[in-house]
């Protein structure tokens, strides 16, 4: 078995239905380890980057908008990023997430036991785990930068990064 890295989001509806501590304990019985972890106001433009490929799709405006919590609101707009690793992460962590479709995920998994369908079809599945390798690396790319993860998983480069404004922390007045 490799050791592969993979991208898990506790989703809005999770954080709003406070089961972001019953998720982990069930991402713990994986014996996986955390490398990278924060909590992410998502952007309609990483929404739409991360799921790009059901951009065609006519759910993909509730998609983008429940997962920046648009439906739920503050302070539940939110989602809490991890990137794990371990071996055989994918898989595994995939099997104890359970089915994307809560109706047809096995009970005792995350979505199983915790998601549900709306009234107006939003899957609201509460997590969401990395599909494969190739997927797993786009991801943790697009939310997360090299020196947030402790562990080097991906080649890295030293770049200057100019005309950037950011926002820092100011004195108190």
């Amino acid at each position: 078995m490799a050791v592969e890295q993979l991208l898990i989001l506790i989703k809005p509806d999770g954080v709003k239905k406070s089961l972001t501590g019953n998720i982990l304990t069930k991402l713990s019985e994986a014996r996986m380890v955390i490398i990278g972890a924060k909590v992410v106001k998502v952007s309609r433009e990483l929404a739409e980057k991360h799921y790009f490929q059901l951009k065609d799709k006519p759910f993909f405006n509730e998609l983008a908008d429940y997962i920046q919590g648009k439906i739920y609101g503050e302070p539940w707009d939110r989602v809490l990023a991890f990137v794990y690793q371990g071996e055989d992460a994918i898989a595994r962590m995939r099997k104890i997430a359970g089915a994307t479709n809560p109706e047809d995920a096995d009970p005792v998994s995350i979505r199983g036991a915790y998601g549900r369908i709306t009234t107006k079809g939003v899957y609201e599945n509460v997590v969401h785990c990395s599909s494969d390798s190739k997927e797993a690396e786009r991801e943790i790319k697009l939310w997360f930068k090299p020196e947030e993860i402790v562990n080097k998983i991906y080649p890295t480069k030293r770049a200057v990064v100019s005309q950037r404004e950011e926002e820092v922390w100011s004195e108190r007045q």
